[in-house]
Order: structure tokens, then C-alpha cells, then sequence
């Protein structure tokens, strides 16, 4: 049951922005810029959303480099590389230096481990193709989600071959 927000021009802009923003963060946690561009497109006046901002931010309930910290140890769960969530925090604004922060303190293994645990998962559903067509997708679905070239290749490589097409660890593309 949706509660509407009072917007009307007897409305209080800095009632009406708290209202959007923790009901924003009900839903998930979010970066200060992602706040403020909701608030922005709600025609929320800029210091009512800077006044929110600032006191939501003062009491723990915005974080950038709590979200980016976040964003990066849920890296095994949704199978991202780090460059996917550096990308993915630079457009939620999160400034550039939290992002490097909370990126030095992930294992130089973690890309690679993710890439391998997302080949596993899915080679289970690829066996009835061809050991190239295997290949050849499960890289696609790699660099899809930001793995480097060496990270894909390396987790390919234990990818198993078919007994008919010679055995090749990696496809000869010509």
C-alpha cells in the first residue's frame, strides 16, 4: 500500500525530499548521487535535497564508500568482474577515489575465481554443443560482464574438451 507523497505547493520541499530518499533507501541502499538525481527529477529544490542529503549522510544512512565496499564484496554473488563494478560505481557517482579504496582491497584471484565459478555454472548447459561453440560463447559471456582477455582465457582453459574435435583447449579460429 503506496502512501503518496505530498507534492503539492503547500507541500514542505524538505519533507517531501526526506519522504523519496528513505523511501529509496527502504528499497536498497544507494549513493548520494543516485539520491539526488531522484530527487532532481521529482523537481525537488536544490537546497532541500542538499539539507536532506547532508543529514542523511551525517547519520550513517548514505555511505559511498560503505555502497562501493558493498558492490565489491557481493563480486562472487552477481558474477561481475571488478572493472564491471568500477564502471557500474562511476555511474552511480561514486567518487573516484573510494571506488579505487574499496577496489585495493579485493584478491587480484577474486576476477579469476569469479570467471571459473561462472564457467562451471554454465558449461553444464552448453555440454550438448561443440567444444568451440562452447568456448566461444562462455568468452562472450566473460567479456560480457568486464573479465580481461587473460582472466577468460586462463578460465577457459579448463573448460573440457570434447573427445571428437581433438581435444583442444582452445579453439583454433583460423
Amino acid at each position: 500500500m503506496a502512501v503518496e507523497v505530498p507534492d503539492g505547493p503547500d507541500a514542505d520541499p524538505v519533507a517531501v525530499a526526506r519522504e523519496i530518499a528513505l523511501r529509496l533507501l527502504d528499497v536498497r541502499d544507494r549513493t548520494r548521487r543516485e539520491l539526488e538525481r531522484a530527487l532532481a527529477k521529482r523537481r525537488v529544490p536544490e537546497e532541500a535535497v542538499r539539507e536532506v542529503l547532508d543529514r542523511l549522510t551525517e547519520v550513517g544512512l548514505i555511505d559511498d564508500r560503505r555502497f562501493a565496499d558493498a558492490t565489491f564484496d557481493g563480486q562472487q554473488r552477481r558474477q561481475r568482474s571488478t572493472r564491471a563494478l568500477r564502471q557500474e560505481l562511476r555511474t552511480k557517482g561514486v567518487d573516484a577515489e573510494v571506488i579505487e579504496q574499496a577496489a585495493s582491497e579485493v584478491d587480484d584471484e577474486t576476477d579469476l575465481a569469479v570467471a571459473r565459478e561462472l564457467v562451471a555454472k554454465r558449461a553444464r548447459s552448453l555440454e550438448r554443443f561443440p567444444h568451440q561453440v562452447r568456448y566461444r560463447r562462455m568468452a562472450g559471456q566473460l567479456a560480457r560482464r568486464g573479465f580481461s582477455s587473460s582472466v577468460i582465457a586462463t578460465a577457459l582453459r579448463e573448460l573440457p574438451s570434447d573427445e571428437v574435435d581433438g581435444g583442444l583447449a582452445e579453439p583454433d579460429f583460423g
